[in-house]
């Protein structure tokens, strides 16, 4: 080994090591961040409507997003060598980004605040939970990018066994808030399904830098937001200054900011580091996260269907993501 050699290798494991400890603390961060979300909703409710604030989180988002995407200025280098430019000019990529913007941000924001008014935010971010599976199958029977197993599919159904659990349907009499709370929080989760499948299928081969994918999903996202702003903003907004108000505008700084903003950042900066599937595991940090939050700030309370519904629903997403086989070992 030369002597250039051995000096150089300190410093490599020492970069190695601040990468890996910087994709933990990005990663426990958009857990922490996203699984805080839920409460950040519910709080914001006791001062503006479910429309006020998917608009507010959606506006704030961008902008944070725009900033960045300013001030890196990513490019991606083409086949030819030189970087490309910073935002696309393709119309048919734009047109992709409308669908994108409409199911990851438009629809499953209003759905989440909106459901809040009826559901718990424990129970808000049990549902999020589900997400992987609703992508699982917007893959395989929907756009069919994906083919799955036998295990994989064994995970699919218990993690649809685990949402008919959670949402309890042997208490029910009739379909009542709370129930379509829950259905709308599927609704939303589906979306997301929705969104991971299209975007794999049109937009993920695209030479588009991560930040600036972001920022287009969020921005675009915003501009529909805008058109609906008479729908959706143009209401009574009741903030008591002397009480919780600043909490509200608190929780609409940090749904947008950060949830909407800075966390996407991180959650591409992990998924450069550790893949899709390693990156997708925060799904099981932000139930733990919501339900912690909700039951010690909110009081709120679970009864015994919930949690092990829960509890089959994320059994349901490491078979459904090939971690678990059945009659196998595990993948990786």
């Amino acid at each position: 080994m030369t002597e250039r050699t051995v000096e150089q290798a300190p410093a490599e494991a020492s970069a190695t090591r601040t990468g890996v400890l910087s994709a933990w603390l990005q990663f426990l961060a958009m857990g922490l961040v996203w699984g805080s979300s839920f409460l950040f909703m519910k709080v914001a409710l006791e001062g503006v409507s479910f429309g006020q604030i998917a608009w507010s989180r959606t506006l704030l988002g961008a902008i944070a997003l725009g900033i960045i995407v300013a001030i890196m200025r990513p490019r991606v280098t083409g086949a030819d060598g030189r970087p490309g430019p910073i935002l696309p000019r393709e119309p048919a990529v734009w047109g992709h980004f409308l669908v994108v913007s409409i199911t990851t941000c438009v629809v499953p924001y209003l759905c989440f605040a909106w459901a809040e008014q009826y559901v718990s935010s424990s129970l808000a971010s049990i549902y999020n939970a589900t997400t992987p599976i609703m992508t699982a199958l917007m893959a395989t029977l929907v756009f069919r990018v994906e083919r799955l197993g036998a295990s994989r599919w064994f995970g699919v159904a218990l993690g649809i066994l685990g949402v008919v659990v959670v949402i309890a349907p042997w208490q029910l009499a009739a379909l009542t808030g709370s129930v379509a709370g829950q259905l709308a929080c599927l609704v939303a989760t589906l979306c997301y399904g929705f969104t991971f499948g299209y975007q794999r299928r049109f937009l993920s081969q695209r030479p588009i830098a991560p930040a600036t994918f972001a920022f287009l999903s969020i921005g675009v996202s915003a501009v529909v937001m805008l058109l609906l702003t008479p729908l959706l903003v143009l209401h009574p907004v009741e903030i008591d200054w002397s009480g919780d108000g600043w909490a509200v505008v608190a929780s609409l700084l940090a749904l947008g900011v950060l949830g909407t903003g800075l966390a996407y950042i991180w959650n591409i900066n992990v998924l450069r580091a550790w893949g899709p599937t390693g990156t997708s595991t925060v799904t099981y940090v932000t139930p733990v996260v919501g339900v912690a939050l909700g039951m010690a700030l909110l009081g709120e309370r679970l009864s015994w269907h919930e949690p092990a519904g829960a509890v089959l629903v994320l059994i349901g997403i490491l078979f459904a993501q090939g971690r678990l086989r059945l009659g196998g070992r595990a993948g990786r």
